[in-house]
């Protein structure tokens, strides 16, 4: 195979990834770096990309210019793209997760709920996929620790029949109230 082809092929691919992801620019921050000869000023773009079915990844980029910091962190983000258990339209059970002063926290909820979350979580959740959760962010409230932290937190994510198997008990034990109701009636 000619060198040729193998990169038209890694182009298509790469296409055929930014069609279906989705990606949000949660926060654009300008920052300020005092020099001799005055104030020089930067952007930091924090961007969400999920494919809405259970990956998702967060990226943060810095630039001279708004289209680049928000193109640098886009790029990262899907770098760092990590694959979520997901347990129909929700989370499989509950998790709290920190990240500097920022600390978060996720609750499965039942079919027909929705996201209830703010800003940062919102974005980080329903670009994983999830339909169904409930939030509640308890430490600091600047918006990149409040990103991470939910990032986190549905890294630190395990399916509850993996977890049961771990455990030595019977997967049913372990499940969401309304999924026990849907397993065995």
């Amino acid at each position: 195979m000619a060198r040729g082809e193998k990169r038209e092929r890694r182009r298509e691919r790469d296409r055929d990834d930014r069609e279906e992801l989705d990606e949000r620019v949660v926060h654009i921050a300008r920052t300020a770096k005092v020099v001799k000869g005055g104030r020089r000023f930067a952007f930091r773009a924090v961007v969400v990309v999920g494919d809405q079915k259970g990956r998702v990844g967060v990226g943060v980029g810095k630039a001279r210019e708004v289209p680049d910091a928000i193109r640098k962190a886009s790029e990262r983000a899907r770098k760092t793209m990590v694959n979520v258990p997901l347990l129909g339209t929700t989370i499989p059970h509950q998790v709290e997760s920190e990240f500097g002063a920022g600390k978060v926290l996720l609750k499965p909820a039942s079919p027909g709920t929705g996201v209830i979350a703010g800003g940062g979580v919102r974005a980080v959740v329903e670009a994983a996929g999830v339909k169904d959760i409930l939030s509640k962010s308890l430490g600091s409230d600047n918006i990149l620790n409040v990103v991470q932290a939910t990032f986190t937190a549905l890294t630190d994510l395990q399916d509850y029949r993996r977890e049961a198997a771990r455990r030595g008990v019977e997967p049913r034990r372990l499940a969401p109230f309304w999924h026990r109701e849907e397993m065995h009636g």
